[in-house]
């Protein structure tokens, strides 16, 4: 039998590091600490994206479609395996960065995630795989599998042409692309839907068709923004804006199905849940428009100039889009509790640091004021941050006493 909420809990437990490890981060600007900058950004990503994102997508997707199909045994070896490569890569880039053990767990948490995807394309109920849902979770995972070709080629890049090569940057960009547009975003999609199938609520063929299409299609056109930092030819520039284009397009199906549905979903969400996807869906139509206004000529080359704003958007899009609506998925499964504290705290601490850090990328950029002890003010943000993760997996621990 598995446990579905012991394993968010360590999902949780994921989110807790990074947060521990932003606020580290956010030190090193204002004190001198005895880690390297470098190394702990490595563990900061690594965790955040294969720790806490990974392991509560698959356990929701595991019990949204493999809890029937016989493999609790298989899944259970699986599920520790995983554990085992994201502790290796959690112990050994803080102290080492991309060395030699943080290499091998990394490759072996890869090899991990191509295990999973094969259990489930293969052991996947056929009844679900009719499914709408199942068939843009389908996607998800294969751009999951596809994202991972960035890795790969980042090791062939550092052994021959080195760190400063352009092609080891855009091998980054491509995974950080597929894994945040394609693999975290439409696994989200999937999983809203599969909610939708529950209650009776689906898409004509037409409109899913639509939708399915533009969105997958945007998804692909939209990794060239990750590239118009080399200021390539003009085409790229009107890929991408198709990329986005079309994106908004998609997710103007989804909202519309959602207003026309709204009285049947508010029987069926609580507050609670209804609240954060509304909150993460905010963060998409931001991340929308930014995308789009990110594909012009004259704005990718300010963004491409502007660490700040590249954070600020990666952080606006985990933080506000993916992790609450992760947080949503699970508190509508009732593995975990929410409370008032923490959640206001969550969106002060995410409000504030994003404000703050797209600011400071903004004072040059725009020629505005700077603001006094933005570096101290930028670390009190992320302690807020600290603080209501924190208290969120604590709260669970208390409800199990």
């Amino acid at each position: 039998m598995i446990s579905y909420k012991k394993h968010i809990y360590i999902a949780l437990g994921y989110f807790v590091l990074i947060a521990i490890m932003g606020v580290a981060l956010r030190l090193f600007a204002i004190t001198e600490l005895p880690i390297t900058y470098r190394y702990i950004v490595h563990t900061h990503s690594h965790i955040a994206l294969l720790g806490w994102v990974y392991t509560g997508l698959t356990t929701i997707l595991y019990y949204l479609y493999l809890k029937d199909s016989g493999i609790s045994k298989k899944y259970r070896y699986l599920f520790w395996a995983t554990q085992v490569t994201i502790l290796g890569m959690l112990f050994s880039f803080p102290f080492t960065g991309y060395a030699l053990f943080s290499i091998i767990f990394s490759t072996l948490f890869l090899i991990a995630t191509y295990v999973f995807a094969f259990f489930f394309l293969k052991y996947t109920p056929s009844k679900l795989k009719s499914l709408q849902s199942y068939k843009l979770i389908r996607v998800a995972i294969w751009f999951m599998v596809l994202s991972s070709i960035g890795p790969w080629v980042v090791g062939i890049v550092m052994a021959t042409l080195g760190n400063t090569s352009p092609w080891y940057h855009n091998a980054i960009y491509f995974y950080l692309h597929f894994q945040y547009n394609g693999w975290f975003l439409l696994a989200l999609c999937g999983i809203l839907l599969r909610l939708f199938e529950q209650h009776g609520i689906t898409f004509s063929k037409k409109s899913f068709k639509q939708f399915y299409y533009l969105l997958n299609i945007g998804v692909i056109l939209t990794f060239f923004i990750s590239i118009l930092w080399m200021q390539p030819h003009w085409l790229f520039n009107v890929l991408a804006i198709t990329g986005g284009i079309l994106q908004i397009s998609a997710f103007s199906i989804l909202c519309g199905k959602i207003l026309w549905e709204r009285s049947s979903l508010s029987k069926h969400l609580s507050k609670q849940t209804g609240w954060l996807l509304k909150f993460a869906g905010f963060c998409l139509a931001i991340k929308l428009i930014a995308q789009l206004m990110g594909s012009f000529p004259t704005t990718a080359e300010i963004i491409s100039g502007n660490i700040d704003y590249v954070i600020s958007y990666l952080h606006w899009v985990f933080l506000g889009l993916v992790s609450v609506a992760l947080i949503a998925f699970l508190q509508y499964f009732r593995w975990v509790v929410l409370t008032k504290v923490s959640s206001v705290l969550y969106l002060i601490g995410f409000i504030l640091t994003e404000f703050l850090i797209f600011y400071r990328g903004s004072i040059i950029t725009f020629n505005l004021p700077s603001l006094p002890d933005i570096s101290f003010w930028l670390t009190a943000a992320s302690v807020i941050l600290l603080l209501a993760i924190g208290w969120f997996f604590a709260i669970q621990f208390k409800r199990i006493s």
